[in-house]
């Protein structure tokens, strides 16, 4: 069972940095599944502080990246389109179609909202510095859940 619930964390880890699966979700998941199945109060306390980890960095993968791309001048407009034109990219080309129909959707909508290649290409790097910057907070939040719940398996439990 332990086992299980490490593979299904480990899957969510790589889920966050190929975002196909919802990862950090699917390994907070596989925690509360432990901490049902362990029975005990060890197993709720990691479990209610890989909430708190995650929820954190759920709610901080989305503040810190806006307000930085407030500050350089990109609209949430060409994200969305970015994000929509990741998605058709994700059942055009399979598995890479999201990489290039994020950066493409964000730099046609800067492009027809600033005329300019050199001003459009601008606001798509700092789209994607920041979409990077979003998957790393959760990447962090949710490796520390991980390394809390291999701490209590290893050593408390």
């Amino acid at each position: 069972m332990t086992v299980l619930v490490g593979i299904a964390i480990f899957v969510g880890i790589v889920g966050i940095v190929v975002p196909i699966l919802p990862g950090a979700i699917l390994s907070l998941a596989a925690i509360l599944v432990w901490a049902i199945f362990e029975h005990s109060a060890t197993g709720w306390i990691v479990f209610a502080i890989t909430v708190v980890l995650i929820g954190a960095s759920q709610v901080v993968k989305y503040v810190v990246p806006e307000r930085r791309l407030r500050e350089a001048g990109v609209p949430r407009r060409s994200m969305i389109v970015g994000v929509l034109l990741g998605i058709v990219g994700f059942f055009v080309i399979p598995v890479v179609g999201m990489f290039i129909g994020f950066p493409v959707g964000v730099y046609i909508s800067e492009l027809q909202r600033l005329r300019t290649h050199a001003a459009a290409w601008t606001s798509t790097k700092h789209a994607l510095k920041e979409t990077g910057v979003s998957m790393l907070i959760e990447l962090i939040g949710t490796s520390l859940a991980a390394a809390l719940w291999l701490v209590a398996v290893l050593f408390v439990v």
